[in-house]
C-alpha cells in the first residue's frame, strides 16, 4: 500500500508509562471509532484500500514511551487532513494518559517527482549519443580506425606494418604505445613489452635508425638504460614530464618527435650513479649539520656559505645538452623523416610531478583509494571499501581514480555518470557493461 499510497502521515506519540505497539494501535481504532462519520472510518477505509495499514514503532525510557505513528493514504488532501487531525485526538494509550501531534502529511508523488526528474537529469546527460556529425569527424573517424586496425607483429611483437622494411623505428614500452603513434600516422613503432628488452628489438636497433620514445617516469628510464647496454640507440625523444606515450594528444607527440635529441651514453650512466650518490651525498649533508651544529656562529656562517661554482664544473654539467642534430638525409623514407628533427631538450630543475604509476605505487597493499585532479594531485584520500562514496560525494568530478582493489560495475557505472577519465586497481570485477568513456587499467601495467 506505502508503495501506491498518495500520502503518507507521520505522527509522533508520547505516553506517560511502558505502553507496547499494540497498545497504541488499539488507541487508534478505539478512539477514532465514530468520530469521523461511518464515511471515515478507518477499518471501513482499509478494507477498501483507501487506508493502508498503521505503522507503529514504540521505545521506552525513563518510564515514558515514544512512538512514530505512520499511515499511508489514498484519500484526497482534505480527507487526508482530517483523518491526520483525528489521531490528534487520541489521549489514552492503555492505562496511562498520551499525546500525539502529527508532524507532516507526505507527498508521496511529489519525492517520486523529484526522483523522476533527478533520473532524467542523468540520462539526458549520458544515456544519449552524439550523433552530431560532420563531414570532417566522419573521416577522421574511419581513417583513424583504418590506422589502428594496421597494427601487426613483428618476431611476436607489437609493431607498426612499416617496421619489416623502413630504415628508421621507434622503440616503445607497450601495445597502447604502438596504437597511439598508428592513430597519428607513424607505422614503423615496435614494443619491447616490458623491461627485458627482446632480442628482435636489439638486432634492429643494430641496422636502423633508432630513436627511443618511452614514458616520463622510473619505468621509461629503466627501459632505456637496458636499451642502451644491449643495443644501439640513435635519438631519445621525451614525452611530457610525468606523462605517459598513450596517453598524448597529436601535437604532443609530433613535438616530442620534433624535438628529440642524440643519444647520450653519457647521460645514462649518470642516471644510474645518482641514485647511490643521493644517498652518500644525504649521509655526508647530515654529517656536516651534526659537525657546524656545535660551532660559533661564524664558524657555523662559514660553513653554510659555498664557494663559488667552478667554472669548468659549471660547463661539464651542461656540456652536450644542446648539441644541434646532423641535417636529415633528403633520400630517407617519410617514416625516418617524422622522426628524425631533433632540437634541444630543456629540462627543468622542479621535480617531477606524480604519475599514475607513482600513486599506484603509493597505494600498493594499503588498502587505499585516490581522487586525483587533472593535475595527478590528491583531492582526496580514503579507505578503499569507501571509493564509491569517496567519488559520488566530490565536489569536483576527478580525473582519474587510483584503487587499491576490485574495480567493480557499481564504481565503474559511477565514473561513468560522474565524468571520470581514468580508473586503476588492482584488479577488474566481473562487467556486465562497460562505459567506452572510462579507461579501466589495472595495477599490474604500470
Amino acid at each position: 500500500m506505502e508503495d501506491t499510497a498518495k500520502y503518507l502521515i507521520h505522527a509522533d506519540l508520547v505516553a506517560d508509562s511502558v505502553v507496547d505497539r499494540s497498545d497504541v494501535v488499539g488507541a487508534v481504532y478505539g478512539q477514532t471509532e465514530g468520530l469521523l462519520g461511518d464515511e471515515l472510518e478507518l477499518r471501513d477505509l482499509q478494507e477498501s484500500s483507501k487506508l493502508g495499514r498503521i505503522d507503529v514503532s514504540v521505545e521506552s525510557e525513563g518510564g515514558q514511551s515514544f512512538g512514530h505513528i505512520t499511515v499511508a493514504s489514498n484519500l484526497d488532501k482534505v480527507e487526508t487532513a482530517i483523518l491526520a487531525a483525528a489521531l490528534e485526538a487520541i489521549e489514552r494509550v492503555g492505562p496511562c494518559r498520551a499525546t500525539v501531534d502529527v508532524a507532516r502529511i507526505e507527498d508521496v508523488r511529489a519525492a517520486k517527482r523529484r526522483e523522476v526528474v533527478d533520473r532524467a537529469k542523468e540520462l539526458l546527460a549520458t544515456a544519449f549519443d552524439d550523433g552530431a556529425f560532420d563531414g570532417e569527424d566522419l573521416v577522421d573517424e574511419v581513417r583513424e580506425s583504418v590506422r589502428v586496425d594496421d597494427i601487426t607483429e613483428y618476431e611476436g611483437l607489437p609493431a607498426g606494418p612499416r617496421v619489416p622494411d623502413s630504415d628508421a623505428v621507434v622503440v616503445v614500452e607497450g601495445r597502447a604505445d604502438v596504437q597511439r603513434l598508428l592513430r597519428y600516422g607513424i607505422k614503423n613503432a615496435i614494443a619491447v613489452e616490458g623491461t627485458d628488452v627482446p632480442d628482435a628489438v636489439t638486432a634492429l636497433t643494430e641496422d636502423r635508425t633508432t630513436t627511443a620514445f618511452f614514458d616520463g617516469d622510473r619505468g621509461g628510464d629503466l627501459i632505456l638504460r637496458e636499451l642502451a647496454q644491449v643495443g644501439d640507440v640513435d635519438y631519445v625523444a621525451h614525452p611530457p614530464e610525468g606523462s605517459s606515450v598513450e596517453d598524448l594528444d597529436r601535437a604532443e607527440v609530433d613535438a616530442a618527435l620534433r624535438q628529440k635529441v642524440p643519444f647520450d651514453p653519457g647521460a645514462v650512466s649518470e642516471g644510474e650513479a645518482k641514485s647511490e650518490a643521493a644517498s652518500e651525498a644525504e649521509a655526508e649533508d647530515e654529517a656536516e649539520t651534526e659537525r657546524t651544529a656545535g660551532a660559533e656562529p661564524e664558524a657555523r656562517e662559514a660553513a653554510a656559505t659555498p664557494d663559488a661554482a667552478d667554472p669548468e664544473t659549471a660547463n661539464a654539467a651542461t656540456d652536450g645538452s644542446t648539441r644541434p642534430a646532423p641535417a636529415p638525409d633528403s633520400t630517407e623514407s617519410t617514416d625516418r623523416a617524422t622522426t628524425e628533427s631533433p632540437t634541444a631538450h630543456p629540462k627543468g630543475s622542479e621535480p617531477a610531478p606524480k604519475t599514475v604509476a607513482d600513486h599506484v605505487e603509493d597505494l600498493r597493499g594499503s588498502g587505499r583509494v585516490r581522487l586525483l585532479d587533472g593535475d595527478l594531485e590528491v583531492v582526496e584520500e580514503r579507505p578503499a571499501d569507501d571509493a564509491f562514496d569517496a567519488l559520488a560525494d566530490a565536489d569536483d568530478v576527478p580525473s582519474a581514480v587510483v584503487l587499491d582493489g576490485t574495480v567493480t560495475q557499481r564504481l565503474l557505472d559511477l565514473a561513468a555518470q560522474r565524468g571520470v577519465a581514468k580508473l586503476v586497481g588492482t584488479e577488474e570485477g566481473q562487467f556486465v557493461k562497460q562505459p567506452a568513456s572510462v579507461r579501466v587499467l589495472t595495477a599490474d601495467r604500470f
